[in-house]
């Protein structure tokens, strides 16, 4: 073949696929899907989340609900379809490991991440469905963006919002399942069985909508600035409310982890990041892809119904990674 024919032949398989992933996008009905990333064996499992309205926040008979989680409001959400397990080492594996994708250590690009340093999942377990760890938001949103370049579906961080909805599934209780902490053994590996540990993922009962590991195992990530009056200035009847970046820390975590006690695990109890959580980088200046002392935190991914353009999705990525 030629060069012209092979180029030829280039640009019809390019725009091949972007007619398919534009199909795609049009005829994809709103339920729960395998999406097989690009080039691999590799799978992970999506379900949609319907829309609706739910009260956010502590409620009134939440006897350990902390200051920052007052007054609960009503909050409106659009539809999305969200992780039915947290990403797990093999999935980020065929990221970090990506010879197409360039290292580049400003992360203002897709890249691949710089090499860890020293073993990361702290001897927990790697390949077979644990939960990727030790991460900074940066990179797990690195690894989003990644995912949109292979799959044409964007895909980001959950909001708080959004995290909390699809964690209480539709319940009002403290917990998913009910009130009582003494159930929490069945849906999630935490403080009190955990063996100061985290686990493969799915390994517990899921929530209603049919989610694994929403509580403990590893926290998660969500897109939100923390701040610690965010009900105060949340508006009633809000609708898909952000807290939008302008510093680096502190960033939002939901979830609590396999070292957290019960109240921690507490649907709509909030935590922070922050830059301890890095204090044992030996690197100079510190790397903002790991961190040595946050083993406890992962992520899920969210893909939103409504995708933005091209111009949008690059837009959202660039300001996520520039603070």
């Amino acid at each position: 073949m030629n060069l012209k024919k092979a180029l030829s032949a280039a640009i019809l398989i390019k725009i091949t696929f972007i007619a398919q992933a534009q199909t795609s996008t049009q005829d994809t009905s709103f339920k729960p899907y395998s999406q097989n990333i690009p080039g691999t064996s590799t799978s992970f499992k999506m379900v949609a989340i319907p829309g609706g309205s739910f009260m956010m926040g502590g409620g009134e008979s939440d006897k350990s609900k902390n200051e920052d989680e007052a007054p609960a409001k009503k909050v409106t959400i659009s539809p999305f379809w969200m992780g039915a397990f947290e990403v797990t080492h093999d999935e980020f594996d065929l990221f970090f490991r990506d010879e197409a994708t360039p290292v580049n250590s400003t992360v203002d690009a897709v890249t691949r991440p710089t090499p860890q340093y020293i073993d990361l999942s702290w001897g927990m377990g790697k390949t077979g469905g644990f939960p990727v760890n030790s991460m900074s938001q940066d990179a797990a949103m690195m690894y989003c963006r990644w995912l949109y370049q292979k799959t044409g579906f964007f895909y980001r961080l959950p909001t708080e919002a959004e995290w909390e909805y699809a964690c209480r599934a539709g319940s009002t209780t403290v917990y998913p399942f009910g009130d009582d902490a003494r159930d929490l053994g069945k849906y999630a590996w935490f403080k009190g069985n955990s063996k100061e540990k985290y686990h493969k993922v799915g390994q517990k009962l899921p929530n209603a909508w049919g989610l694994y590991d929403m509580l403990g195992n590893v926290s998660e990530w969500t897109l939100d600035q923390y701040d610690e009056k965010y009900f105060v200035s949340l508006s009633d009847n809000a609708v898909d409310p952000l807290t939008p970046p302008a510093t680096r820390y502190p960033r939002t975590i939901r979830g609590g982890s396999y070292l957290d006690d019960a109240s921690v695990l507490r649907s709509s109890a909030r935590k922070h990041s922050e830059a301890s959580w890095n204090k044992r980088d030996p690197q100079i200046p510190k790397s903002r892809w790991w961190l040595t002392d946050a083993m406890f935190v992962g992520f899920r991914l969210v893909r939103p119904l409504k995708q933005p353009s091209a111009e949008e999705a690059d837009a959202f990525y660039k300001q996520y990674l520039k603070n």
